[in-house]
C-alpha cells in the first residue's frame, strides 16, 4: 500500500519529471533548452523555472545559452511572453540564491556549534 506523503503534489511532479527524463533520448542541454522554451511559451511562473535551475547548472547550461533560447523563440511566442519569462527567470534566480545563502548560513552555524562543543 502506498504511504501518504507530506508533499503529494511536489512528489507527483518530481516523479513525472524523472519519468520524462528516463524516456527521453535528448542530451541534457537539449532537454533543458526544450523545457525552457516550453515554459516561456506557457508563460510559466517563477517556481517552474526554479525547478530547472539545478538541472541546467548540471548540464553546463550558460546564461548566454538561455539568452539565445529567448532570442530564438521571441518571433514565435512574442515579446510579451519573452519579457514575462525574463522576469520570472530573474525571480527564480533570486529565490535560488536566497536558498543557497540560507543553506550556507545553516552549515556555517552548525560548524560553529560543533567547534564550541569540541
Amino acid at each position: 500500500m502506498a504511504t501518504r506523503s507530506d508533499a503529494p503534489v511536489l512528489d507527483t511532479l518530481a516523479a513525472m519529471t524523472v519519468d520524462s527524463i528516463e524516456h527521453c533520448g535528448m542530451d541534457e542541454k537539449t532537454l533543458i533548452t526544450t523545457r525552457i522554451a516550453a515554459l516561456v511559451a506557457m508563460d510559466a511562473p517563477a517556481i517552474s523555472y526554479l525547478a530547472h535551475i539545478n538541472p541546467a547548472v548540471k548540464a553546463d547550461f550558460t546564461v548566454e545559452q538561455l539568452q539565445d533560447v529567448l532570442v530564438a523563440i521571441a518571433p514565435v511566442v512574442g515579446t510579451a511572453r519573452v519579457m514575462s519569462a525574463a522576469g520570472h527567470i530573474a525571480q527564480a534566480f533570486g529565490v535560488a540564491i536566497a536558498m543557497a545563502d540560507a543553506e550556507a548560513e545553516a552549515i556555517a552555524n552548525a560548524e560553529a556549534e560543533s567547534r564550541k562543543m569540541s
